[in-house]
């Protein structure tokens, strides 16, 4: 039986899968990531790991082993790669030291420029580098919102297979995306958001060849 990871009523996000949360501009994607985390108000009852966490703090709900990936990546920019990972980590210094060199080595672009700082770094590098910063704590749930925003596509592949073995480890995975293609090929389940509200659920292959997805993702 699926362990469900993330329950917020209308849907949910189990253990080892990856759902898509797909929706235009002003859909209501990012509001949904940051009402999940904590970081705005919800009307929604937002479950983690079977526990409400309504009433819980940021940083609470992250501790119960939670990731989240912003929009624009938001890296230390005046931070080397190695340091970025550093400051998100609570572990003891030797456990972080272990897991900075776990991420070095499990995204091998920065493992190529552990002591480049952030700003120096390509767009597809600093990603990679959101990523690894969000795993530094290891999450059970990842939480990305619109990751492949003006990447070359050499580097969305790259940053999907990535997220295809984590899922395949067991993480549950909530991708927030605009390029309703990308998102589908990646998920299993996807979830249509317009103005905040669910309008549609189904099995990944089921929406992508569905003609009324446009008008979905179109709608806001």
């Amino acid at each position: 039986m699926s362990r469900i990871f993330l329950d917020v009523g209308d849907f949910v996000v189990n253990a080892g899968e990856v759902v898509a949360l797909l929706g235009g501009n002003g859909a209501g994607k990012t509001s949904l990531l940051e009402g999940i985390l904590g970081f705005r108000p919800t009307a929604r009852t937002v479950k983690l790991f079977g526990q409400d966490v309504s009433s819980l703090a940021v940083e609470q709900r992250v501790a119960l082993g939670v990731g989240y990936v912003p929009e624009g990546r938001r890296v230390f920019a005046g931070l080397t790669v190695r340091e970025n990972l550093e400051a998100c980590s609570t572990a003891s210094a030797v456990e972080r030291r272990r897991r900075v060199e776990q991420m070095l080595a499990l995204f091998p672009m920065l493992g190529e420029r552990p002591d480049a700082r952030a700003w120096l770094l390509s767009g597809g590098q600093q990603q990679m580098l959101a990523l690894a910063r969000a795993l530094m704590n290891e999450p059970r749930l990842l939480l990305l919102d619109e990751p492949t925003l003006g990447l070359a596509p050499v580097i969305v592949a790259d940053l999907l297979e990535h997220l295809a073995r984590l899922a395949g480890d067991g993480m549950a995975i909530l991708l927030a995306e605009q390029r309703a293609g990308l998102a589908l090929g990646a998920a299993g389940r996807a979830v249509v958001l317009s103005r905040g509200r669910v309008v549609r659920m189904a099995p990944a292959r089921e929406l992508a060849a569905d003609p009324a997805l446009a008008d979905l993702m179109a709608a806001g």
